[in-house]
């Protein structure tokens, strides 16, 4: 026999969804409550970015690649927006739980509190503060849980026109707003307000190496192809950091230790007065498919890499530098390369300003002619001296490769889909980055491979802008480029993915001419 006492929520119609709804509010006033907490006493230790990095951080490697291939730069948001929605199914239930055992609704609540202090604990740069916003929001959402459930109950017995339910139902729209309103300012001031007003304050010195003049001719004026220098806009953005790193100039230190005679910390301020090399350096994700967008090219400003690790003098077997973030995300280069001549850095600048926080502010790596994955760190925090044999870097015990120099390939950027019989411009960009790119060859369909026009050379270090005149025929056309590099390499056909050291493979369009 059942008891309307047992179960008065589910014995009306709604009564049930009502509970149900009443344990999502409360999940969204717990991360609201959260969010503000964080953004208060520890903006990386947010509930949700916690959890999203242990996510990343365990999530299995060709599920990654995955959402990479699927999302590509929205891969973090749709990650975030997938944790939302497995709260709020988890929230339901604890809901509907709530109604009839609030006891263990509330418990329910506090092992999900429990789980993001956990998270944020396991945080490389965690403090004993780090547990104080899921802790938080814990309480917050426990007590809007009881509250809401209670009146659910009482809500259910009434009539279905009655006062009491639009009454629970305004209440709860309301404080679902307002939790998530709160949430995103509280994100979004922490993340952003307090960062970019430390990134305003900064004047960058003028460079004591400045770049080259570029050359006339250094970019082609052919329509639909990509601006030799990305706007800071659209320059792509891979990592590991779920919320991007708020760090105060003010207190930042980079720490260069390990295998080195004379350990080395700076501030950001001994930094900017040390002198900086200014350089246009193409930076190339490992992720990025053949013909694909994870490449970009800026002038870039910073300290020469070569200039430090002499004065710390290394020993002569640490083979590799490892770069760490605040994160604590790892990427190993060889120490060798750092010190070969090319212009790697510790840069501090981007097209003119001060590094935007997305892209590592205020000082990340940058090796011209590795993948990123290697050698970009943002964020940058520590710089260490080991070896490959006793160290593997972030990526490496994930399947990719420990060294990884960037492979030589070409994109059609233009034309994509149609076409008009004609004169038709193919055009499209090439690199090798610290080869520098020597030849670009088009074939149409099977016929011949055919010279196209080269920009001319700013450095080897970047993309080079490439364009040919098709004196193109009506029908259905396959466009192909290769690049050769100033070694003499030309790209591969064989087609490979970009695991575990780069994608191989010739770009393709097919372009219907009318």
């Amino acid at each position: 026999m059942t008891h309307e006492s047992e179960d008065p929520a589910r014995r009306r119609p709604g009564g049930g969804v009502r509970a149900g709804w009443s344990g999502v509010v409360a999940a969204f006033v717990s991360v609201g409550v959260g969010e503000l907490a964080a953004a208060v006493v520890a903006p990386r230790a947010a509930p949700l970015a916690a959890i999203g990095d242990v996510v990343i951080a365990w999530v299995p490697e060709p599920l990654k690649r995955l959402a990479i291939d699927w999302f590509g730069t929205a891969d973090k948001p749709v990650l975030q927006l997938g944790i939302v929605v497995l709260l709020a199914a988890l929230s339901f239930g604890i809901g509907r739980l709530a109604a009839t055992r609030p006891w263990w609704g509330v418990a329910a609540v506090a092992a999900l509190a429990v789980a993001g202090a956990a998270a944020a604990v396991s945080r490389a740069d965690a403090s004993a503060v780090s547990v104080v916003p899921a802790v938080v929001g814990g309480v917050a959402g426990g007590a809007v849980l009881w509250w809401l459930s209670r009146w659910a109950v009482v809500v259910a017995a009434e009539p279905p026109d009655g006062v009491g339910r639009r009454r629970f139902l305004t209440t709860a729209v309301a404080l679902a707003a307002g939790a998530a309103v709160t949430g995103f300012v509280s994100r979004w001031w922490s993340q952003r307000a307090v960062v970019e007003a430390a990134r305003a304050a900064v004047v960058l010195p003028p460079p004591a190496d400045p770049a080259l003049e570029l050359p006339a001719g250094h970019r082609l004026d052919v329509p639909g192809v990509t601006p030799w220098r990305t706007p800071i806009r659209d320059f792509y953005r891979i990592d590991t950091a779920l919320t991007v790193p708020a760090v105060d100039p003010a207190e930042y230190r980079l720490r260069i230790h390990g295998r080195v005679a004379a350990p080395l910390e700076l501030t950001y301020r001994e930094l900017l007065d040390l002198p900086l090399i200014e350089r246009d350096i193409t930076l190339c994700c490992v992720s990025n498919e053949v013909g694909g967008g994870l490449i970009g090219n800026a002038r870039w400003l910073g300290v020469r890499l070569a200039d430090l690790l002499a004065e710390v003098r290394p020993d002569p077997g640490a083979d590799q530098l490892v770069g760490r973030s605040i994160d604590g995300f790892t990427a190993g280069a060889p120490t060798s390369v750092c010190r070969d001549g090319r212009d790697a850095m510790l840069a501090v600048g981007m097209n003119g300003e001060p590094l935007p926080a997305v892209h590592g502010f205020p000082v990340r790596m940058v090796v011209p002619g590795l993948y990123g994955y290697v050698s970009a760190t943002k964020w940058l925090t520590e710089l260490e001296l080991t070896s490959f044999d006793d160290y593997d870097a972030y990526w490496i015990p994930r399947g990719w490769s420990a060294t990884a120099p960037i492979k030589t390939q070409s994109r059609i950027d233009t034309p994509r889909g149609t076409a008009t019989a004609g004169e038709v411009a193919v055009a499209g960009v090439a690199w090798a980055q610290h080869r520098g790119i020597g030849a670009v060859e088009v074939r149409v369909d099977d016929g011949d491979w055919r010279p196209a026009e080269l920009s001319a050379v700013a450095s080897t270090d970047t993309w080079r802008q490439w364009v040919w005149r098709w004196r193109a025929t009506p029908g259905r056309h396959r466009l192909t480029v290769r690049a050769t590099d100033n070694s003499g390499e030309t790209q591969t056909e064989e087609i490979a993915p970009p695991a575990p050291d780069g994608a191989t493979g010739l770009h393709s369009v097919t372009v219907q001419v009318d």
